[in-house]
C-alpha cells in the first residue's frame, strides 16, 4: 500500500523543501505542494523537480498558487481570493505521495482553517527541525500537537549539528528521529540522492 508523507516545519525557512526532495527521491514518490505563496517562477515544486533524479516521481499542480510570499491567508487576500479547504484535494495516485506544507502547522489559510487541517489521519508526518533560539519549544509544541491527535510522527533535523538540542528533543518528544541534513555547501541531484539512500530504511 502506498503511503502519504506530510512534511511540515517548526517555522519557516527550516529546510522543508530540501527534506521533501530527499523523501521524494528516497521513496520515488509523487510530490505535491497544495498552496504556494510567492516565487511562482521558482516554486517549491520547481525546486524539488530539479533535485530529483528518479523517473517515477510525478509532480502535481498546486491547488492554489498565490503571487505574494506571505502567509497563505494574507497572500490570498492580496490576490482577491479566499482559500477554501474543500478545494484542496490530494491528487489521486497509486504511488507514495509527499505533501509539503507551508511554514508551520498553524499557518492560516483563512479565518478558520490552517495547514494542520490538511493532514489526514492516515498520513505519516515528518517534522523538519532546525536549531535556533526557541527551536526546542517550537519542535516540542509541533510534535505534541501531532501526537495528541494520534498522528505517526518522525523528526528530521536540518542544519549544523547541535547535540544538546537534538538530545533533549529526542528524549522529550519520544518520536523517531530520521537523521540530520547537514549544512551542505550546495544541494544538487547527487547530494539529494546520497541523503535519500541514507534515510531510506528509516522512512
Amino acid at each position: 500500500m502506498p503511503n502519504t508523507y506530510f512534511i511540515t516545519g517548526i517555522s519557516t525557512e527550516v529546510g522543508k523543501t530540501i527534506a521533501a526532495a530527499i523523501v521524494t527521491e528516497a521513496l520515488e514518490a509523487d510530490y505535491w505542494k497544495p498552496v504556494q505563496a510567492g516565487e511562482l517562477d521558482n516554486s517549491d515544486t520547481h525546486k524539488v523537480q530539479k533535485l530529483i533524479s528518479n523517473s517515477k516521481s510525478v509532480f502535481h499542480a498546486n491547488s492554489y498558487a498565490l503571487e505574494t510570499p506571505m502567509s497563505p491567508h494574507a497572500a490570498a487576500e492580496i490576490d482577491g481570493i479566499t482559500i477554501e479547504l474543500n478545494k484542496i484535494k490530494a491528487p489521486e495516485t497509486k504511488n507514495n505521495l509527499v505533501i509539503e506544507g507551508a511554514g508551520g502547522l498553524l499557518v492560516p489559510f483563512n479565518d478558520t482553517d490552517t495547514i494542520f487541517d490538511l493532514i489526514q489521519p492516515e498520513y505519516k508526518v515528518i517534522v523538519v527541525s532546525r536549531h535556533y533560539l526557541g527551536s526546542i519549544n517550537h519542535t516540542l509544541l509541533t510534535v505534541n500537537l501531532l501526537t495528541s491527535k494520534g498522528f505517526e510522527v518522525a523528526i528530521l533535523f536540518s542544519g549544523d549539528a547541535h547535540p544538546t538540542t537534538e538530545a533533549i528533543i529526542k528524549k522529550m518528544s519520544g518520536v523517531q528521529i530520521i537523521g540530520r541534513i547537514d549544512e551542505e555547501p550546495y544541494f544538487d541531484q547527487n547530494v539529494i540522492k546520497e541523503y535519500a539512500e541514507k534515510f531510506k530504511e528509516k522512512l
